[in-house]
């Protein structure tokens, strides 16, 4: 939802044109632009860094079915799952600033180009003394949704032997009672 908000602002823009080249730079950077400026990379390259096989939730911090189902394939494919509480805080923080700002502007009738939010984005995140991504890196999203669905692969067995579904959980609790 956090990157939903900002593609909002951007739609509000005088000339705004979801088939511009603009436009679709801008949806393409903004989550690695944000991811990047709170933990240093982008969503991709956390994607690599942290989806593990070995790790519990296979390093994953939330997921759909939290706190006690199964990992599902498209848990493992959203940066946003992998970041830590603090990660999570500064991003949630930062988006509800940035929102703040771009109502400020709304309230003030200052009207917005697509370029105008591209730059002030970059500007915001100078202000707030945060590194910003200049380019595209080297992970692109589907090499690390491909990495990721491997881990999640050697993962899934040990998850299928683990897991206790909650008929499973209920028959243990009367076998117990007995």
């Amino acid at each position: 939802k956090f990157y939903q908000k900002i593609t909002d602002i951007y739609s509000t823009a005088f000339d705004y044109n979801i088939d511009s080249p603009t436009t679709r730079n801008f949806f393409a950077t903004i989550q690695s632009k944000l991811h990047f400026a709170i933990h240093g990379n982008t969503a991709a390259e956390l994607i690599m860094q942290r989806a593990d096989s070995e790790k519990d939730y296979m390093g994953l911090t939330s997921r759909k079915n939290d706190p006690n189902g199964k990992i599902i394939k498209t848990d493992i494919s959203i940066a946003k799952n992998y970041l830590n509480k603090n990660e999570i805080k500064s991003l949630d923080r930062f988006v509800t600033m940035y929102l703040d700002y771009a109502e400020t502007q709304a309230e003030r009738n200052i009207p917005m180009s697509m370029e105008d939010w591209s730059v002030k984005l970059n500007a915001f995140l100078q202000f707030n003394e945060k590194e910003i991504l200049t380019n595209s890196r080297k992970v692109s999203h589907a090499i690390a949704k491909s990495f990721a669905k491997s881990e999640f692969e050697k993962y899934r067995i040990v998850q299928d032997k683990l897991f206790e579904s909650d008929f499973d959980k209920l028959m243990n609790k009367v076998g117990k009672k007995k």
